[in-house]
């Protein structure tokens, strides 16, 4: 009866081996991280160079996140965040700035940074570059000939 106890438990554990390495390797992955990031637009280019220059000024303690779920705009979840304005969202493009460059490419899956809004607009620095970035976002919309947009951007920024 031992020999029936070891060999029962001997296929047991080779089954539960089995069944762990099958779960494992059909388990969902995370969205792949994005490839490098380069731009492959005049547009991202541009986003890409302004992500650089206002990154430092944003304040990133105490941020959420937010993963995007089929249908997400950035414009929607910053209206649905703590925002309460669609028009903050380079604002989240750009304490997300190692994952997305352009708004429109935004995927299920991905985790994006959502920078506590009014830690930053108490900050003097982080509010001037937030103003700054708001302003070169429109300028970029111009060029997309997104005018709505970017005249909703510009009025955001002159009230800060």
């Amino acid at each position: 009866m031992t020999k029936m106890t070891g060999k029962a438990m001997l296929v047991v554990a080779l089954s539960m081996a089995f069944a762990l390495a099958i779960a494992c390797k059909t388990a969902p992955s995370s969205p792949p991280a994005p490839a490098g990031l380069e731009p492959t637009t005049p547009e991202e280019a541009a986003l890409k160079t302004i992500y650089e220059r206002y990154y430092t000024d944003l304040i990133l303690d105490g941020a959420g996140t937010y993963t995007v779920r089929s249908g997400d705009t950035l414009a929607h979840i910053a209206r649905s965040s703590e925002y309460h304005s669609g028009y903050y969202y380079p604002i989240i493009m750009l304490a997300s700035k190692d994952i997305i460059l352009d708004p429109d490419k935004i995927q299920p899956g991905m985790v994006l940074t959502v920078p506590d809004l009014q830690k930053n607009l108490d900050n003097t620095r982080a509010r001037a570059g937030i103003k700054n970035f708001l302003g070169e976002v429109a300028r970029i919309e111009d060029d997309r000939n997104r005018h709505e947009t970017a005249n909703g951007l510009r009025e955001l920024a002159d009230s800060l």
